[in-house]
């Protein structure tokens, strides 16, 4: 899908803020409403907009530790992976997990409230599964960036 500047600019302000309504944003970019409405429904079906949500902050919530995880399988076949995969599915924990190369296979973040609740979700939820080999754990100790406006 080609996208025009106007197009471009009518997703900055979605990722800016998504409650901005459909007049808001034809008054920021001065276009009348109706285009801006067919645009943005057009963006929304081609799926160029997925779904609309809430930040939620994460501490404020008590999930006061950010993990990376990096996993090494059992096995690179496609077995062991679909069900690394699905297992991983069923972790709320797990907030990404990508299929990576280099010298694991996976990487995960994972969102919890402590060192404590991570020591049991190692132990009784990741460490068990069968695909898993080996997991390298890195701790974050600070945040410096998180966004998740996509450049366009």
């Amino acid at each position: 899908m080609i996208l025009d500047e106007i197009d471009k600019k009518i997703l900055r302000l979605l990722q800016e803020n998504a409650h901005y309504t459909l007049k808001d944003i034809a008054n920021k970019i001065n276009l009348s409403l109706t285009p801006v409405h067919d645009r943005v429904k057009r963006l929304e079906k081609e799926g160029v907009i997925e779904k609309y949500v809430s930040i939620l902050n994460k501490k404020k919530l008590g999930n006061n530790l950010t993990v990376y995880c990096q996993v090494t399988l059992t096995k690179q076949t496609y077995d062991t992976s679909e069900g690394f995969n699905q297992s991983i599915l069923d972790l709320p924990e797990v907030v990404e997990c990508n299929y990576v190369s280099g010298n694991f296979d996976y990487m995960l973040k994972i969102i919890i409230p402590d060192m404590e609740s991570y020591h049991h979700f190692h132990q009784k939820k990741l460490s068990v599964l069968p695909e898993v080999s080996l997991i390298n754990t890195v701790f974050v100790i600070s945040e410096v960036k998180s966004t998740t406006v996509l450049p366009i």
